[in-house]
């Protein structure tokens, strides 16, 4: 058996133990606000040979771990990623985002989808893994991610990102059986996908369903939670013991959902108290975030009280320190090494 020291902190965190600081990182940590990022995009303009080219993914995955040690390394990736080993191509547009075209929008374009064969379509995805587990040993956790089903589906079926979700709700409102057999195909292979990047060196795999709050509680409970649900089920099936993120932005309303989905962490938005959260979410479930990602616009000690606050209201297990959504492009990079410094001294700063 590994002593738990040898277990890094996170993956602690994940299985529930009491722990002295909570282990912190964050989401979009790799990225914009990084001048050695912004440096290699501009050496690289193309977000999909960024994130497909093992050399570079491994090298933006590791400019976080170099500059800030934080207790999770995530595979620097996109969402989208998996799509085209089912058929639906897509293009990153730098300021515009995702393009897909044509999108989904008939039956026959949903019954030409093929199953996803990670080893074919996506085998970067193992070289990345490999390389960052390797990289960083027990000192930190590899995290891998999916998008859930509906924020995938909302991609391909809007073409693009959307503020009004018109197109995939019309379609959910007026033709639900052409969505459900859309989101079933799009569960199976993500939950694919999520047993391929574990099998390949991710720890923790954090699933993002970025637009589910979208939805309406009762919307959500026909549309999002059971191909979670369902997506979760056939990963624990062969991995029970990988601990799995559910993150949605605003999601206040659904959070009780979130808890039934199956996964046992769920990440919470700023818009709820973290210690509120605790409480509707129940013993079992355990909890990431919850810092708003303008508070690193902050001064140093506004930014020491908060992470304090949300320390003291999350409480010593079950919860990984992060920020309620990504780091916002301009954050001043001091601030974030900062941020993490002073997460990693809580012990003794809160003692």
């Amino acid at each position: 058996m590994t002593h738990s020291l040898e277990v890094p902190l996170l993956l602690r965190a994940a299985h529930g133990e009491v722990l002295a600081r909570p282990p912190v990182w964050m989401m979009r940590q790799a990225g914009r606000y990084m001048q050695v990022y912004r440096d290699l995009r501009d050496k690289y303009p193309s977000f999909r040979e960024r994130s497909e080219n093992p050399d570079l993914a491994i090298e933006i995955s590791l400019q976080p771990w170099r500059a800030f040690q934080p207790d999770g390394v995530i595979m620097f990736s996109d969402i989208l990623t998996p799509l085209p080993g089912m058929g639906i191509p897509f293009e990153i547009i730098e300021s515009k985002g995702p393009i897909i075209d044509p999108a989904i929008r008939t039956q026959a374009q949903i019954d030409a989808l093929r199953p996803l064969e990670p080893e074919e379509s996506l085998p970067f995805i193992k070289t990345i893994l490999q390389s960052l587990r390797q990289e960083v040993g027990n000192k930190s956790t590899v995290l891998g991610f999916v998008g859930a089903p509906w924020t995938l589906a909302a991609y391909a079926i809007e073409g693009k990102s959307s503020k009004t979700y018109s197109v995939i709700k019309s379609m959910a409102f007026s033709e639900p059986k052409i969505l459900h057999q859309f989101l079933t195909k799009i569960a199976d292979a993500i939950a694919i996908y999520v047993r391929y990047q574990i099998d390949c060196g991710a720890q923790v795999v954090q699933i993002f369903d970025s637009w589910a709050g979208e939805l309406s509680p009762q919307d959500y409970e026909v549309f999002a939670l059971p191909y979670q649900q369902r997506l979760i089920q056939q990963v624990k099936a062969t991995h029970p013991h990988t601990p799995l993120i559910l993150y949605i932005s605003g999601s206040a309303g659904i959070l009780e959902y979130m808890g039934q989905s199956g996964v046992d962490i769920v990440s919470v938005d700023w818009t709820l108290d973290i210690a509120q959260a605790r409480q509707r979410l129940g013993k079992e479930i355990k909890v990431q975030g919850n810092i708003d990602p303008g508070v690193l616009f902050g001064s140093q000690s506004f930014i020491r009280d908060r992470i304090f606050d949300t320390i003291k209201k999350a409480g010593n297990h079950g919860h990984i320190l992060n920020l309620g959504h990504g780091v916002l492009v301009g954050t001043p990079e001091d601030n974030v090494r900062f941020f993490f410094e002073t997460a990693k001294q809580a012990d003794q700063l809160l003692a």
